[in-house]
């Protein structure tokens, strides 16, 4: 078995200039980028997806969707998007594409969805893009139970090779020890069908003690998840509380300790629940004291830009930086580099012309386009 190395604390940051509509060059020992405003005036933007035609979908968290434009021009807001609970870290989350957009036009919108007494929980709805407007939106995931909470909805979707959908979710903060209750959605990764139907071969379905939708548990506040392009395994990122931002590996059946295990601790100090490690808990692949606020990850597949090839790249809120990782298939860190963008990074995207896409969470939110320099 390959021994994991695990990096508590990596490259200090350099430079963290502002960005501006000319290229400025961000420097953090290694890697030279260039960095320019794609596109402006968003209110805290969430997450983006590429359409066919050279558009962009992108998502405001107080409940807007918008087209934007080749020019980086933005919409007016489509028509037709779910009401959505936003308050604290809720609101409208994430989007992405059906596999098969170019023949169906479906789309998929992660989200905080208000529920009766004032809860609300994580939800996922599938619809229609048609023109300026969503059609026949039907909501096909909600995270049960519902409660009172602003923080911690998880909400990254990632469609699997076999077309099923990953779903992250939170253990929305008061209710971190449900992350353990396999009979809940608190603090899990969900696996689904495209019509929100239940995989037959799912880790827990068929037990009565379980919700069938779960593929692992254990989570904090997952925000980050892409497909590993070699293996296909997804890849996820979650918050820890003061410190213990993790990357793991999430595998079906698998627990990922929280809130029994934790590189972090309370934010006023004491230790989190029995420590570090606990036999048939998961160890992550790597883990961030003090944390840098994860959010938004992509691997790159070196179109344009070969040297990025298989890297992965993840949003950092707190540290506000774009983080650089070498891995190996296995989970295995190689090398981190810490690249200063001067904006709290949500998600990371690679376009179709290679170049990395952030979504800046910002009351002037920005797309920002960043390519490395020679």
């Amino acid at each position: 078995m390959v021994e994991r190395r695990l990096y508590p604390l990596l490259l200090a940051v350099a430079g963290t200039a502002a960005c501006q509509d000319a290229p400025h060059m961000a420097l953090s020992g290694e890697t030279k980028v260039a960095v320019t405003t794609f596109a402006s005036g968003l209110e805290h933007p969430w997450s983006l997806a590429f359409l066919p035609d050279g558009r962009m979908l992108v998502t405001e968290r107080p409940g807007r969707l918008r087209l934007v434009a080749q020019d980086g021009a933005l919409s007016e807001p489509l028509a037709g998007v779910p009401a959505v609970h936003a308050e604290g870290q809720g609101g409208l989350l994430d989007v992405v594409l059906d596999p098969r957009f170019a023949e169906n036009s479906t789309i998929y919108l992660s989200y905080a969805e208000p529920g009766p007494d004032g809860t609300n929980g994580t939800a996922v709805a599938r619809a229609r893009l048609d023109g300026a407007r969503l059609a026949d939106l039907r909501v096909i995931f909600r995270q049960q139970p519902k409660i009172r909470s602003d923080h911690h909805f998880g909400s990254r979707l990632v469609f699997a090779r076999d077309g099923n959908l990953f779903v992250t979710t939170g253990e929305r903060n008061s209710e971190r020890d449900k992350a353990q209750d396999l009979g809940t959605h608190i603090g899990k990764i969900a696996r689904i069908a495209p019509d929100g139907g239940v995989p037959a071969d799912n880790p827990f379905a068929g037990r009565e003690d379980a919700l069938p939708e779960v593929w692992s548990y254990g989570h904090r506040n997952v925000q980050g998840a892409a497909l590993h392009p070699v293996t296909g395994e997804l890849w996820t990122h979650e918050h820890g509380p003061r410190g213990g931002d993790e990357i793991n590996i999430a595998r079906a059946g698998r627990n990922y300790g929280w809130p029994v295990i934790t590189y972090g601790r309370e934010y006023s100090g004491p230790a989190i629940g029995e420590g570090t490690a606990k036999e048939g808990m998961e160890q992550p692949a790597q883990y961030w004291v003090p944390s840098i606020g994860p959010s938004g990850m992509a691997f790159h597949d070196g179109h344009g830009y070969p040297a990025w090839q298989g890297q992965l790249f993840i949003g950092a809120l707190a540290a506000a930086q774009l983080v650089r990782l070498a891995v190996e298939p296995d989970g295995m860190v190689l090398h981190e580099e810490r690249i200063g963008i001067g904006r709290r990074v949500r998600d990371v995207r690679e376009g179709p012309d290679g170049a990395l896409y952030l979504v800046t969470d910002e009351d002037a939110g920005e797309i920002l386009r960043v390519v490395p320099v020679p």
